[in-house]
């Protein structure tokens, strides 16, 4: 889970190893050179994700067979657990957090029992997933939720079920005792402990007209939460962006190849661009300072310089009264500020002074 001074950027590849043991792993290799924190996949059993019937979104029948169905799409980008093992030793070797979303209890139970991972990822279309909800918040391990697709009041019985599900290990809930664990301190601690929203617009790729990057405000307003953003935009402005407005969490889709087939290929950033991306977000993270505003050191130096001192705007003769006429403002900044121009005015030279020369202290009589 994120630290509170440091983004932490998941390289999504979710299915972009097109069921390629191989392909999985050399995503794994360009996420870590790209200087990822972790690297992200999707652990599902087809026939418990989908029916038969279920047809594939638009953008998948667009960059897949258009006469597949979406059961027989995902049998083909499924990676067992045997896989999974070999990709979190892989992880480890590299020095990358290894994540992946579950679809089904069954595959949450197998990241957290078998893999130990340090958090589960739920994407956007399992908020109302009610029995999955449950099932992650009893695992005990945190949890990052995507909100895409989702109102507030939607997102707000999602945190109100994850209460019940982290304070709770066996009840059946029903809407009472769920919105009472939602009121309660302890369900209430348990999110802030384990939850970090994500902000998210769910269409690939996603117009930027539709990003309201602002929403991650109302969701930290709203409830609370430390907030984050998955991004489906082309390019990097938006990540990067997001992380500029709080975001604590980034994750964005990366494929080796955006010419490969597949459903998410031609919505992902190629790792070039993964690696641009966090490094302009390393770049922002400095960039956004300690919140104090105060002069930063490097441009001490230049404040002599571009500030003004008080001048004479023509010879002075010692005993002459210091007028609108006589004296003016320029650099450099080796004199009396102008900020005491007023507080000169009709006092008296005590000395000769040429014309640009820096006006001495003066001392009240």
């Amino acid at each position: 889970m994120p630290s509170t001074d440091r983004t932490f950027v998941i390289a999504e590849a979710g299915v972009n190893h097109n069921g390629s043991l191989q392909l999985a792993l050399q995503l794994i290799d360009a996420a870590a050179e790209a200087g990822a924190d972790a690297v992200k996949f999707q652990t599902f059993v087809p026939e418990a994700l989908v029916s038969r019937r279920a047809a594939k979104a638009a953008y998948q029948q667009h960059t897949t067979a258009a006469d597949e169905s979406q059961l027989d799409m995902l049998r083909t980008l499924a990676l067992g657990h045997s896989e999974h093992l070999q990709l979190f030793a892989h992880c480890q070797q590299r020095g990358i957090e290894f994540l992946s979303s579950p679809f089904d209890a069954d595959s949450a139970r197998f990241l957290v029992e078998k893999l130990n991972v340090s958090c589960l990822k739920l994407g956007s279309g399992e908020i109302t997933n009610g029995p999955l909800l449950l099932a992650l918040a009893r695992t005990g391990k945190p949890l990052i939720l995507s909100t895409g697709m989702s109102t507030l009041e939607e997102i707000e019985q999602a945190l109100a079920l994850l209460a019940f599900g982290y304070t709770d290990a066996t009840a059946r809930p029903n809407a009472a005792s769920i919105a009472t664990a939602y009121a309660a301190a302890a369900g209430r601690q348990a999110l802030h402990d384990q939850v970090t929203l994500l902000h998210c617009t769910t269409e690939y790729p996603c117009p930027f007209e539709d990003v309201n990057l602002r929403a991650m405000d109302t969701l930290r307003d709203a409830f609370g939460l430390p907030v984050g953003y998955s991004d489906h935009t082309p390019g990097i402005t938006i990540p990067i962006a997001a992380v500029a407005r709080g975001a604590r969490i980034i994750e964005k889709h990366f494929t080796l190849d955006r010419n490969l087939p597949g459903p998410d290929h031609q919505a992902s950033l190629q790792p070039d661009e993964l690696r641009a991306m966090i490094d302009g977000i390393r770049q922002i993270e400095r960039a956004l300072g300690h919140g104090r505003k105060e002069p930063a050191p490097s441009e001490l130096k230049n404040r002599p310089i571009a500030r003004k001192a008080l001048v004479a705007a023509r010879p002075i003769h010692a005993g002459e009264p210091f007028t609108e006429e006589n004296l003016t403002a320029k650099r450099p900044a080796d004199g009396l500020s102008p900020m005491q121009y007023w507080d000169m005015l009709d006092q008296t030279a005590e000395r000769d002074y040429a014309a640009d020369e820096a006006i001495a202290p003066w001392t009240e009589r």
